[in-house]
């Protein structure tokens, strides 16, 4: 599978708005540089007029330029271990590559990850912003499902915090290849891994479920999340002001808003039944 990219320069506060624009037409992994982003999309989801006519609309409100090529499998790997750069959580969690030192001593969790190109390296906000929830919800010897897991990293938070039963899947079959080598590396191997979506799955019910997806997916979901989450969901992928959208649909599946962080307009909130 070959990728295509998107290199965009573009103010910041715009920067942010497009990578959700670009997420909801297929773009799944970014990679922030000094002026904008860069976008990167599975070759067999790329609508080049889609791209050009959102591109089209922002730039009578901001000044962007923008360039498309396309990337071999190849060599997208070392593009984007390029862009790669260690993160921290709260003073708590240290997220780098295998390439990276070691995380310091003060740090209590270190999660590596092999950086391909799935969605979650922690960099973004909503990846963060739920680790840094999960940070505040006892796991010890709970269950735990991963919804479009990306690289494996907030099941693996979840593992590194104690928890005794930890499912993940991602409708991304490279995801899913990402995740085993990343669960595999941190020595988390018994978390469970498949391809699909959450209505491909067995039913089961669990202590707490993760969803760090998008507002749309997550408004057509959350129904579906109620049949697997027994207390705790936790779910981030949207802006601050789609919070109100989000809680609605939660009550009307029996849940309660009981914490809401949000960081440059991503917002995280966490429910429980």
């Amino acid at each position: 599978m070959d990728f295509f990219e998107l290199d965009l320069s573009i103010d910041a506060d715009f920067a942010e708005i497009l990578v959700a624009e670009l997420a909801e037409v297929g773009f799944d992994s970014f990679v922030d540089k000094e002026d904008g982003i860069i976008a990167y999309i599975p070759e067999e989801l790329f609508q080049e007029q889609d791209v050009k006519l959102l591109l089209e609309k922002y730039a009578s409100k901001v000044s962007l330029h923008y360039s498309i090529s396309k990337v071999e499998r190849q060599n997208w790997n070392k593009e984007w271990e390029s862009n790669f750069h260690p993160i921290e959580v709260d003073g708590k969690v240290y997220i780098r590559a295998s390439f990276h030192d070691p995380a310091p001593s003060s740090y209590s969790h270190e999660i590596i990850i092999v950086p391909k190109m799935s969605f979650g390296t922690g960099h973004h906000e909503t990846t963060s912003q739920m680790i840094a929830l999960q940070l505040d919800i006892d796991h010890k010897g709970k269950s735990v499902l991963d919804v479009g897991t990306g690289t494996g990293i907030l099941a693996i938070m979840a593992k590194q915090l104690g928890a005794a039963d930890v499912h993940s899947f991602d409708i991304d079959e490279w995801s899913v290849e990402n995740g085993k080598e990343n669960y595999e590396l941190n020595g988390v191997e018994d978390i469970t891994i498949d391809q699909g979506t959450i209505r491909t799955q067995n039913i089961k019910e669990y202590d707490i479920v993760l969803a760090n997806i998008n507002r749309n997916i997550l408004l057509d979901e959350i129904p579906e999340y109620a049949k697997f989450s027994k207390d705790y969901l936790l779910v981030s992928g949207f802006y601050t002001h789609d919070i109100q959208d989000i809680e609605r649909v939660a009550e009307e599946n029996g849940f309660k808003k009981v914490k809401e962080i949000s960081k440059n307009n991503w917002a995280a909130v966490v429910f429980r039944k």
